[in-house]
């Protein structure tokens, strides 16, 4: 079994430690780097201000497209743990400033 490890990676700008295992670092990368370019997106287009409001809007935004999917294939109990995990990044990350 792989233990969990502290993975640095960096989103708007912010660094964030998250742990994952050596097996999820390749999804972890790439649902960092989905992510990043969802909020830039938001970000790039003015209508919404402030890293919080930005997280806010991209996860309504990628809740909305999970809950419009097709795909039967989804856990949604691994979806809640992983928003539950970025909403504490984020909360700590705003607490820090």
């Amino acid at each position: 079994m792989n233990k969990a490890k502290g993975v640095d990676v960096n989103i708007m700008g912010r660094d964030f430690t998250v742990s994952c295992t050596d097996e999820e670092r390749p999804g972890l990368i790439n649902a960092v780097n989905f992510l990043d370019k969802k909020m830039r997106d938001i970000r790039d287009n003015g209508k919404v201000v402030g890293a919080e409001r930005i997280a806010i809007m991209t996860a309504l935004n990628l809740a909305h497209e999970l809950l419009n999917s097709k795909s039967g294939s989804v856990d949604v109990g691994d979806i809640k743990r992983r928003v539950t995990q970025m909403q504490d990044q984020i909360d700590k990350a705003c607490a820090t400033k």
